[in-house]
């Protein structure tokens, strides 16, 4: 999607804004995350122990890496104002996880803008519904209302 003139934010708002490639969740992946976080929770490193003691069948992503591989999945979709300084993540009004992803899965993100509004002159406050659908699977990791803040420049 190319570059959008601010003024034209509201027509888009209820509009879905686009899908992102595909993301494989591998393990290395998992392991790098759990040694970055510092979390190494058997269910995310230990193939062998999660195939035997969890009903997932082997290793899952932490939840925290399918919400953080919104940032590239937000780049692929080029949506941008026209102008833009910067943009500020400005956190969630609401995360759901409502799936592990299995190690080895791929997963991709869907955006719909929910909200436009310019908070003063050249700030505008984006609000996306976000999912992050997991391939092959009926139900998403994980839904979302994500909040952008965009800094125009001057």
């Amino acid at each position: 999607m190319p570059s959008v003139n601010p003024a034209d934010l509201p027509d888009l708002v209820g509009k879905e804004i686009g899908v992102s490639r595909w993301i494989e969740v591998d393990q290395k992946r998992i392991d790098v995350f759990a040694d970055v976080t510092e979390d190494p929770q058997f269910i995310h490193i230990d193939p062998e122990r999660a195939a035997k003691e969890t009903p997932f069948g082997g290793t899952i992503a932490h939840g925290f890496l399918s919400l953080s591989l919104l940032s590239p999945m937000a780049m692929d979709l080029g949506f941008s104002l026209q102008g833009i300084a910067m943009g500020i993540n400005y956190g969630f009004d609401k995360i759901r996880f409502l799936q592990p992803v299995r190690a080895g899965k791929k997963v991709r993100g869907r955006f719909t803008l929910e909200d436009a509004t310019e908070r003063q002159p050249g700030q505008w406050m984006l609000r996306y519904g976000v999912s992050v659908e997991i391939e092959g699977e009926d139900k998403p990791a994980l839904i979302g209302h994500w909040l952008t803040l965009q800094i125009l420049g001057k």
